[in-house]
């Protein structure tokens, strides 16, 4: 009988992809014992106001370049190739007919999953996926009693480190290559992205 596979989904705007998601997607693999694990780049999270500020191909492209070096990490388009917003249920189950018989894996932030709830058909995501929460430094609000017992905490050190204090250091003429991939950085800088400036090192 051959084994299962256990296939970890990774979700977000990638806006860009930071070091710490890169982290949370090891620690994941590790603990949960995933066989490979899906970033799947949104399109139009339902969730989310404002942005993305990047293009879709762009911040695939960021993506792709961040995990090259790591072979169980692959990136999807599922959601940016479909029209409307980025609902996970939906992901889900295309991520399920395309893996049969794959255990999922959604991977979240603490944030995300007190959210849940409010997401389009909480049920059908908890019944198509296991649920790995990445835990939130200082977490002031409690988990909704509907979701008790029904998710697994990472045991993974979290940090504050968000896409939107790299944007925020692009923009301000501050370095920010420290917070992401060698590569993305190269990017950044090739493309001008966020309004990097473009330099020759980076080709």
């Amino acid at each position: 009988m051959s084994k299962q596979e256990r296939i970890g989904v990774f979700g977000g705007t990638f806006d860009p992809i930071h070091c710490a998601h890169c982290e949370i997607a090891r620690a994941a693999l590790k603990e949960a014992r995933l066989d490979r694990i899906i970033f799947v780049v949104s399109a139009h999270p339902p969730h989310k106001h404002g942005g993305p500020y990047a293009s879709a191909a762009d911040r695939f492209s960021m993506v792709a370049a961040a995990i090259q070096p790591e072979p169980k990490f692959e990136v999807s388009r599922i959601e940016l190739d479909r029209k409307g917003p980025s609902y996970t249920v939906d992901t889900l189950e295309e991520m399920r007919l395309l893996n049969p018989g794959a255990a999922l894996f959604l991977i979240i932030g603490y944030d995300s999953l007190l959210d849940l709830p409010g997401w389009k058909d909480p049920e059908g995501i908890l019944s198509r996926a296991c649920i790995l929460v990445v835990p939130r430094p200082n977490a002031l609000r409690e988990v909704p009693p509907a979701l008790k017992g029904r998710y697994e905490l990472l045991p993974f050190q979290a940090k504050d480190l968000s896409s939107t204090e790299v944007r925020e250091r692009i923009a301000a003429r501050e370095p920010f290559e420290q917070l992401v991939p060698p590569a993305v950085a190269r990017l950044i800088h090739q493309r001008g992205i966020y309004g990097a400036y473009r330099s020759d090192r980076a080709r």
